[in-house]
């Protein structure tokens, strides 16, 4: 761990910057004492892409998947029984 005042982080700012890019922890004090700590920023997450796993899954259907539903089965389905 490093530690500087805050003279000299302003003076030494893009060296400090690249000791904690390379894992480093840097302190800033003032009047000996700590007060920031400069820590890496986590990389942003990136975004899902839409349709990304099209084609991935392989979905088989009967062929009488999207008939209509009879009488019965919609007796059951607004009855709450299902």
């Amino acid at each position: 761990m490093t530690t500087v005042s805050v003279h000299e982080a302003k003076t030494h700012l893009s060296r400090l910057i690249e000791k904690v890019l390379a894992g480093e922890e840097v302190v800033i004090s003032r009047n000996k004492e700590p007060v920031v700590r400069l820590v890496r920023e986590a990389p942003p997450k990136k975004k899902p892409l839409l349709g990304a796993l099209k084609g991935q899954f392989k979905f088989d259907l009967d062929d009488g998947f999207f008939d209509p539903l009879s009488e019965e089965e919609l007796a059951h389905w607004y009855d709450g029984k299902i």
